[in-house]
């Protein structure tokens, strides 16, 4: 049974006879006669009337029903996997550090879901290893964030952002206050061996300071907190100073301030990336595009 000998049953049953049928399938009458044939005799059964052949014989007339229907199904079965293929329609699976999911990431998905509003995006936000764990094992299709922690071999990087560590402390912390030189510090930056007699909090972006002078900080930590929720309750409670890239840092914080570390400086490469050894959908590749092109076109520290 062939999906064209389906088309012209219905062709016929809809246009009232072969011969109009014919015309618009535009085949040769003889050949909508031989394909119905070839049909009838694949189902051992007449779907017209001998002698009558606009008239449906009973099965021909319960064979209508279930043929629509099966070949609607398989229209949109086709439209789906065309759309698919186009990158029109389909799934994508983001990870991200938090900082971009708040900052970046949402004029990114607009400008995306604009262009392909039919493409569904799941977005998950985890710490930076976390986000290289799950593009490693396959949960998702792209990640944001910084892969110093990841086998360079194994993905495919696209730098973004240069983001700068800075140090965070309540506003009323001696840190912000003028320094001997009579300049803000907020302007001039900080030294890290300024932060040593402040009780330090741990967080994951710490693991910036490693190799680093900076590396005594988190050896005197007072405090380890992962959550970023946790971590500036602990900020604005004065249990101690922390170090954050920029983007991780509120817009319009009321109680803390972000200070630059001038010694060491530092920066947290941001990118997008992929797995170098697996080919992502054409949605994807199309998100990846799009993020790289946004970003270096509209997006400014």
């Amino acid at each position: 049974m062939k999906l064209q000998q389906l088309r012209h049953f219905l062709i016929v049953v809809e246009e009232g006879g072969f011969r109009a049928a014919a015309s618009r399938a535009n085949r040769s009458q003889a050949a909508i006669s031989a394909s119905i044939k070839e049909l009838e005799k694949t189902l051992n059964q007449s779907l017209f009337e001998v002698g009558n052949k606009a008239t449906l014989t009973p099965f021909g007339e319960s064979c209508v029903p279930k043929i629509q229907q099966f070949l609607s199904i398989y229209q949109t079965l086709e439209d789906d996997l065309q759309a698919i293929a186009a990158g029109e329609k389909g799934k994508i699976r983001i990870a991200s550090v938090p900082s971009l999911v708040t900052k970046l990431l949402p004029s990114v998905l607009v400008a995306y879901s604009k262009k392909y509003p039919d493409i569904e995006i799941v977005l998950i936000d985890d710490n930076a290893v976390g986000v290289a764990n799950r593009l490693l094992t396959g949960e998702v299709d792209l990640a944001l964030g910084n892969c110093t922690s990841i086998d360079q071999t194994d993905i495919d990087f696209t730098p973004l952002i240069s983001d700068p560590i800075g140090v965070v402390c309540l506003k009323s912390n001696e840190l912000n206050h003028i320094n001997k030189n009579g300049e803000s510090n907020q302007t001039s930056g900080l030294h890290w061996q300024q932060l040593m007699s402040q009780p330090f909090i741990y967080n994951g972006t710490c693991r910036l300071l490693e190799n680093t002078p900076a590396e005594a900080l988190n050896r005197k930590a007072r405090y380890t907190v992962e959550n970023i929720t946790s971590l500036f309750s602990l900020l604005r409670n004065d249990l101690g100073i922390t170090t954050l890239p920029k983007l991780a840092f509120p817009a319009n914080e009321p109680e803390l301030v972000w200070i630059k570390l001038i010694e060491p400086s530092l920066d947290r490469q941001i990118g997008i990336f992929k797995r170098a050894d697996k080919t992502i959908s054409v949605a994807a590749q199309a998100f990846y595009e799009l993020c790289i092109d946004y970003v270096q076109n509209h997006y400014l520290m």
